[in-house]
């Protein structure tokens, strides 16, 4: 059997993954414990891509709010 490689960069790439490992498992190819693994590693990868788009927006409003109280200083 071929290797597979699923993209999870961006949480559209991970949809997309989670899209054909749902269509493997209705198709037969592919265990349903497999794809279940496959799902709970998508699951944490989405949270952490939530955790880091979080974590960017708060560095930029703190640099947001560091240059205003620099302006009124």
């Amino acid at each position: 059997m071929a290797k597979l490689r699923l993209k999870t960069s961006t949480a559209t790439e991970v949809r997309r993954a989670l899209s054909r490992v749902n269509n493997m498992l209705l198709n037969g190819q592919i265990e349903p414990k497999t794809a279940n693994a496959i799902i709970y590693s998508c699951n944490s990868i989405l949270t952490s891509l939530r955790v880091d788009e979080q974590e960017r927006k708060i560095d930029g409003l703190e640099r947001m709010l560091n240059e205003l109280q620099l302006q009124k200083g």
